[in-house]
């Protein structure tokens, strides 16, 4: 029995190839869309220079990401007690509900039974739940009590064998935006009784650590931003070709399944009268 479908595939007439044509562009565009609205964070760190002097019984609010909301205050302390003693400190105080420093206890004489000392970080370390503990309340930077007895050092902010205040370290903190918990730090230099504020710095990426002293982006994660993002190439609308309603609804796979209903349609228009 002779095959009643073609041997060709039935050609579209131009209006239909036409708006066609127009309808798979418009899936391309709506595809496009999709794939913007998929790309993820755009991950950055904010850094803000300073040059802040916080003098004796002097605090300033620190705002790290500058939005006006204080996260974190820094205080000096300094007070005379007659006939001989004096004593300074200075401090990381006050930050709202959510915010802690990168912190550790510390328990014995002159610690308060358990003063919480901020940690001095160097240059590169990182700031991160992984790699850090946090603390919430007032924590010390230094703590020095001068007096007829001689002197009592305290503190991860006074170097050890000659208890002098050390400079470029770094505050570790973990804060909040809009509920969302950031990681950012503080490089500061120590005085007795006092620092200076040099700079501090943020990243933008919820629960996304940085290193103390980061400015921007690392290489690595740079690369890691670009996964999964399409080359813009492939984002181009098609070039101008017949479309066919298999390959709108199916794929390739559809081609031979459209090519045969038109086969059948055109034999069924054969076959009447």
């Amino acid at each position: 029995m002779k095959s009643l479908l073609p041997s060709k595939p039935v050609n579209l007439g131009h209006s239909l190839h036409h708006h066609l044509h127009l309808y798979a562009l418009a899936a391309s565009a709506a595809g496009v869309s999709v794939l913007a609205l998929a790309q993820p964070t755009e991950a950055e760190i904010i850094y803000t220079p300073a040059n802040v002097t916080i003098g004796t019984n002097q605090e300033y609010g620190l705002d790290l990401n500058n939005d006006g909301i204080v996260d974190f205050t820094i205080k000096a302390f300094g007070k005379y007690f007659p006939p001989v003693t004096y004593i300074n400190s200075l401090v990381v105080k006050h930050p709202p509900a959510g915010n802690e420093v990168a912190a550790h206890l510390a328990f014995g004489l002159y610690s308060g039974g358990g003063f919480r000392f901020a940690y001095a970080l160097g240059s590169g370390l990182p700031i991160s739940p992984q790699a850090r503990h946090f603390s919430a309340g007032r924590a010390t930077m230094t703590w020095v009590c001068e007096c007829d007895a001689g002197g009592h050092y305290r503190g991860s902010w006074l170097t050890h064998s000659s208890h002098q205040p050390l400079s470029n370290r770094y505050l570790g903190f973990k804060f909040k935006i809009n509920g969302e918990v950031h990681y950012g730090w503080a490089r500061l230099n120590a005085t007795y009784g006092g620092a200076l504020l040099t700079g501090y710095a943020y990243e933008t990426v919820p629960d996304q650590g940085l290193n103390a002293g980061q400015e921007q982006e690392t290489q690595a994660q740079e690369a890691e931003k670009k996964v999964g993002q399409p080359d813009p190439a492939a984002l181009t609308l098609p070039a101008q070709k017949p479309a066919t309603l298999g390959m709108l609804a199916h794929g390739a796979r559809g081609l031979p399944m459209w090519r045969k209903r038109q086969a059948a349609l055109a034999a069924d228009r054969s076959l009447t009268p």
